[in-house]
């Protein structure tokens, strides 16, 4: 696995572990070692990989709090720490992943499915089922599956209806954790799933993964999970040096619609896959309807779609059947597509209408260049509160974004530079 340039990843807490160069060092199963092998086509760990598995595989099973940057392994740790600790003999949950989207649970899902190919571990989602596959919840059977990964709300309605028995549960993942215990996120379903298995099965080991965790969120997290590991990206380090960023300066939104059609798809076309990232429901639909009549190719997603809508339009562009994807936030984490190198921040994320989100255009552009791969990201601007958005955004991380002219050569070379 390529690594994201290498970071230093500061560690607090134990430093009894020694950092694992092979999987091999990690007294794992032969049936998960094929998985790596076979069906992952892994060869050695990555970076985050090496420093946090001895930390999560290693009794006394330790609690972790663990900062990566986007498409640097994230995944394969959490999921190879559910897999180690269940045992396939017993026909019981006892290990539960909690994300933000269904999208997410999903796709954590598809992993566990590949790396547990040859363990017999069984696993079952938690999420919010189409209209076609409805099943009231309480005429469900109790679940039986060993690993469960879900969305806070139905993983709690499957914990209060009985269906969901958490007296076995050894380890309790949260993925994109930030979210999942920001005030203004999950915190309150998070909490109670927390305190449930707590009461339950007397404790398990809890592990957090985030790309990004904003002092808030880093200051609950280390009083709530007491006695654990931790580890932690400086934030300057955390936007990605193998994705190009660029600015343009559009005069109105128009303008921008023009560029998405004359300069980024004039030359993605021949590139790999496209996320034009949109703000509002209404943004996306929009910019969808306008390309669509323009005669371009593009499918678009958003959280009032039907269930079985989302789930189709991101099969398509995960096969490759479509080649640009028009989103809201929906997808801005842990979207895992390794042919995606070009994003496009048509709206840029804010928070309180001046400030920008940071967290969510940090999740954003590491859509692009997952595992070190090269990607560029476009940030369209359109008024004077656009560009201070994109100022502060420089500042925080300490990277300046380079402005591309609005001129067909211009992007040429910019692409050119970004490596694609």
């Amino acid at each position: 696995l390529d690594e994201p340039e290498d970071s230093n990843i500061s560690v607090t807490g134990d430093t009894v572990y020694t950092s694992a160069a092979t999987f091999e060092d990690l007294n794992l199963s032969q049936e998960l070692l094929q998985g790596l092998y076979n069906e992952m086509r892994f060869k050695r760990p990555s970076k985050i990989q090496a420093v946090s598995l001895p930390m999560i595989l290693t009794p006394p099973y330790k609690n972790l709090i663990a900062q990566a940057h986007n498409g640097s392994g994230k995944t394969t740790c959490f999921v190879l720490g559910m897999l180690s600790r269940v045992d396939p003999k017993k026909k019981v949950p006892q290990a539960l992943c909690i994300c933000p989207t269904r999208e997410l649970a999903l796709q954590n899902q598809a992993v566990l499915t590949k790396m547990g190919k040859y363990t017999g571990i069984t696993s079952k989602c938690a999420i919010p089922t189409d209209s076609s596959n409805y099943v009231v919840t309480s005429r469900m059977p109790p679940v039986t599956d060993q690993v469960i990964i879900g969305t806070p709300g139905t993983t709690k309605k499957w914990m209060t209806t009985r269906k969901l028995s958490l007296r076995e549960i050894k380890i309790l993942v949260f993925d994109e954790a930030d979210h999942m215990l920001a005030e203004d996120g999950f915190r309150d379903d998070s909490e109670r799933i927390m305190k449930e298995i707590e009461r339950s099965s007397g404790g398990c080991q809890v592990l957090l993964f985030s790309a990004t965790f904003n002092e808030t969120v880093k200051a609950f997290v280390t009083r709530m999970i007491r006695d654990g590991n931790q580890l932690f990206v400086k934030k300057e380090e955390l936007a990605l040096e193998s994705i190009k960023q660029y600015k343009v300066a559009c005069p109105d939104e128009l303008a921008k619609v023009d560029v998405i059609r004359e300069k980024i798809f004039e030359f993605a076309d021949k590139l790999g896959q496209t996320i034009i990232f949109a703000r509002t429901r209404n943004s996306a639909t929009l910019l969808h309807r306008t390309l669509l009549e323009g005669g371009y190719e593009c499918t678009s997603i958003h959280g009032a779609l039907q269930q079985e809508d989302r789930d189709r339009i991101v099969k398509e562009f995960k096969e490759g059947y479509t080649k640009v994807l028009i989103t809201t936030d929906v997808l801005a984490r842990g979207f895992d597509q390794a042919q995606v190198n070009l994003v496009v921040n048509y709206d840029l994320p804010v928070k309180y209408h001046t400030e920008p989100d940071y967290e969510v255009y940090l999740h954003r552009i590491g859509r692009a260049g997952r595992f070190g791969r090269k990607g560029a990201v476009f940030n369209l601007m359109c008024t004077d509160r656009d560009r201070l958005i994109v100022e502060k955004i420089e500042q925080y991380f300490q990277h300046p974004i380079m402005e591309v002219p609005d001129s067909e050569e211009d992007f040429k070379v910019a692409l050119k530079d970004a490596g694609l």
